[in-house]
């Protein structure tokens, strides 16, 4: 029985070894002793250190506020694609940079820049304290931070789409009798649901385990602000191997889980995709209506 099919290009088997090779020592050899080191525990020592209450708080906080910004990024980094991509204005190359400066800015200059800015005193938190609204050192400021530096995967993952996106077909579908907001939903949308929902994914993967963006914005207040990968950090201060393998075990598990839901949700969103981009000679009922 073949494992693969030849190729014309030569050279597959020691590709093939080198990605193997690599893939085990930066990602399965890793997380096979993460996961080895959490066996020595027992399924009864680990449920207790991961069920505690400061652990589920701060478990629950990192998923809640990554999920919170990258559906925030999902709205906003469409939009801010869509803009680079159909219309030309006034510096549009200077913005079209700032979009990468969270790849290039270290996590922890972000986090310093945010929590100046948000803080009571800051430019913009004495807005919102004017009104009653905390930023800094609260889970709002947290989601803030994952925003700020999830936004560029959202942004480059759905531009290329967007730029191989006939817009014959949208006016085709004009053509038809569809509105703005039906070829927006029937035709626009459908194209690009895939890279939206790998950016997503990619902001959300970032997010979860982002650290040095949080830390100075959080406060890291235990039972309010306190991420999942802090308080790794505070149990391996404390020499507390065990509560850290623990903790990182169990993100590693719940991202493992809802990565695949987004990859199911993503594969499924392209057989739509497929499904929909059928020729159909016939006009669509709705747009002629």
């Amino acid at each position: 029985m073949k494992l693969y099919s030849h190729s014309p290009l030569p050279g597959f088997a020691p590709a093939f070894f080198y990605t193997v090779v690599y893939l085990s020592l930066i990602v399965v050899i890793p997380l096979s002793g993460l996961f080895f080191k959490t066996a020595e525990l027992g399924i009864a020592q680990f449920w207790d250190l991961i069920s505690g209450e400061r652990v589920s708080h701060a478990l629950g906080l990192s998923f809640a506020t990554a999920f919170a910004a990258a559906l925030i990024n999902a709205v906003f980094g469409l939009l801010i694609a869509w803009v680079f991509v159909r219309y030309d204005f006034t510096g549009k190359r200077v913005f079209d940079a700032i979009i990468d400066l969270p790849f290039a800015l270290p996590t922890a200059v972000a986090g310093i820049a945010l929590s100046t800015l948000y803080a009571s005193n800051g430019w913009l938190g004495s807005l919102f304290d004017s009104v009653g609204i905390d930023v800094a050192y609260t889970p709002l400021g947290i989601v803030i931070a994952l925003t700020f530096i999830g936004l560029p995967f959202v942004v480059r993952s759905v531009e290329p789409v967007l730029r191989e996106l006939e817009q014959e077909l949208e006016e085709a579908a004009a053509s038809l009798g569809a509105n703005r907001w039906q070829t927006l939903y029937r035709v626009v949308f459908p194209t690009l649901l895939p890279a939206l929902l790998s950016g997503f994914a990619l902001a959300f993967a970032r997010g979860v385990g982002e650290y040095g963006s949080v830390i100075f914005i959080a406060g890291n207040v235990p039972y309010v602000s306190e991420v999942a990968p802090l308080l790794i950090v505070i149990k391996l201060e404390e020499y507390d191997y065990a509560g850290a393998t623990a903790v990182a075990a169990a993100m590693l598990l719940i991202s493992f889980v809802l990565l695949i839901l987004i990859n199911v949700l993503q594969a499924w969103s392209q057989r739509y995709k497929a499904s929909s981009g059928k020729v159909n000679t016939a006009p669509d009922k709705e747009f002629v209506a």
